[in-house]
């Protein structure tokens, strides 16, 4: 064999070699990507979008994995006949409740013409839309407000009676016993004394500044009022009977008794809904915009209610409670728009404190 052909001789097993090499190289790159992906998932059509959201749209502390969601209609095929019906009629009270119980209801007329799911998004089950994901698991408990524990019907008639600015259901009414059994149903994978992840509204960063309502107003001039209107009355349907749109302030609104007169709560609520379309993974408000739009429609006139029963330890009250008395050296002013964290820094230091109510002292 001449030098000539030894060396090509070598030159192809050089290059098969090198083949050899390379195909290694593929196959084993190829099984790492595998095992990455085996152990760390594999990402989704929409990981880029949901990513970016995570990171310019929400606080770094939370996280959106394992929210809470409803239990599937097709489940409740597996209820009693009887109780199916009254989970499916809980649920229409819920989502239509000014058609049976608003100033023009079929059943009753003890509410101001909103919808429960005005205020509890689909009916209850939108994740951090003040969903009741909760309520089955949770209930009976101890509530400040009242210094007392609470069962359901308490929660249920609360919400009518503040929210919707009504009159309270009758504990043992057909009504009533619907709601509970709509609640119950929705909470039927919670386990007893949990609260899951997306259940009620999302907790807000506080800002450093007080909220703004004026600020505010232009966010809901932008924002809002082209579904509520510029005078804050939204839109009534044309049977007259419920609202397209619900009335954010003004004698047909939620009162100050509400929870949502708070300016922490309607601020997460606003944040993570709204405007309309709007969800928790991707948003279209600044925590900014959220906190001052919250205060503009907060300080708008709406309908009054006694509270002077409420609230029997006075330091329970909480850092956005807009009405004293108070046990800490805060006025009503900060205690509504803030800035909120000397208020939680000063009740954090006294929470063992009991005052009791005065109004209450004095009966």
């Amino acid at each position: 064999m001449s030098k000539h052909d030894y060396g090509n001789k070598t030159d192809k097993i050089r290059s098969s070699l090198q083949m050899i090499m390379g195909l290694l190289g593929a196959v084993f790159l190829l099984m790492f990507t595998l095992i990455y992906f085996f152990i760390f998932g594999f990402p989704s059509s929409t990981s880029d979008e949901v990513g970016l959201v995570k990171k310019k749209y929400i606080q770094p502390d939370s996280n959106f994995v394992h929210l809470w969601n409803a239990p599937a209609d097709w489940r409740m095929m597996k209820l009693e006949p009887g109780e199916q019906e009254k989970v499916k009629y809980g649920r229409e009270l819920i989502a239509h409740t000014a058609d049976y119980l608003g100033p023009k209801g079929s059943i009753k007329h003890i509410s101001n013409g909103m919808n429960c799911q005005n205020c509890h998004l689909k009916a209850g089950t939108q994740p951090w839309g003040n969903n009741y994901a909760a309520v089955q698991a949770t209930y009976p408990k101890f509530r400040e407000r009242s210094g007392s524990k609470e069962n359901q019907i308490k929660r249920v008639n609360d919400c009518f009676q503040r929210s919707l600015n009504g009159i309270g259901l009758d504990s043992n009414s057909k009504e009533m016993e619907s709601i509970l059994a709509y609640m119950k149903w929705l909470g039927t994978d919670v386990p007893k004394k949990k609260t899951p992840r997306g259940s009620g509204i999302f907790k807000m960063k506080d800002l450093k500044r007080a909220c703004d309502p004026i600020l505010g107003k232009a966010v809901y001039e932008q924002k809002c009022q082209s579904c509520h209107q510029n005078n804050g009355q939204g839109v009534l349907a044309e049977n007259g009977k419920n609202y397209i749109y619900p009335p954010l302030w003004g004698k047909n609104s939620y009162n100050i008794g509400a929870g949502l007169f708070r300016i922490s709560n309607l601020a997460g609520y606003v944040k993570y809904n709204m405007p309309f379309g709007v969800t928790y993974e991707k948003t279209q408000l600044s925590d900014q915009d959220a906190w001052d739009v919250a205060a503009f429609i907060n300080s708008m006139p709406r309908p009054t209610k006694d509270l002077s029963k409420d609230w029997p330890n006075v330091a329970g009250k909480p850092f956005d409670h807009p009405f004293g008395p108070y046990v800490d050296p805060f006025s009503e002013s900060q205690h509504k728009f803030g800035p909120y964290k000397l208020i939680k820094e000063w009740k954090e230091k006294h929470k063992d404190l009991k005052v009791k109510n005065p109004s209450i002292a004095k009966l």
